[in-house]
């Protein structure tokens, strides 16, 4: 990878709104430079996705995400990529990792409630041949996203205890 797509790269995963223009005038090179790298990362599949970092609880929506651990036994010839994209498959599934440590997959999943990601995991992940264990985490609260600190504007970090 050279430097002007390492450089665009850099700006796209800092801020996606950037328009060729004003990464070009950033990077000191041509506007169809620019123009001409966005496109053949998107065609090479390095730039996979734009997406929005949202601060839900801003958002009037009543869904809930988990994070659930699952210790899979490998399949011969396929290791964990099999079991990892018949999970990836499932809209409720947002992202999926391999992950090292007591479990193998790390499956972040997104529901209406939390019988609907239960349901979701007794239901349909637990069922697969390869699935030894599972553990579900459901998500709280989110404090830190993709390197944005999750706070509304203006609202103090604390509660006041004074009267």
């Amino acid at each position: 990878m050279n430097k002007i797509e390492k450089d665009v790269l850099a700006l796209i995963a800092e801020d996606s709104r950037l328009t060729a223009k004003k990464m070009a005038a950033m990077l000191g090179v041509e506007e169809s430079k620019v123009m001409q790298t966005v496109s053949a990362l998107e065609a090479a599949g390095t730039i996979v996705k734009y997406t929005a970092i949202l601060n839900t609880d801003s958002v009037d929506d009543e869904s809930v995400e988990a994070l659930i651990e699952v210790k899979v036994t490998p399949q011969r010839g396929h290791g964990f990529d099999m079991i990892a994209n018949e999970i990836a498959a499932h809209e409720e599934v947002k992202n999926l990792y391999l992950m090292s440590g007591a479990y193998d997959l790390a499956v972040i999943v997104q529901g209406k409630s939390l019988r609907n990601v239960s349901r979701f995991v007794s239901e349909k992940i637990s069922t697969y041949d390869t699935v030894i264990s599972t553990a579900t985490h459901f998500i709280l609260k989110k404090y830190k996203v993709e390197g944005a600190i999750m706070r509304k504007n203006n609202t103090p970090e604390r509660l006041s205890i004074q009267a």
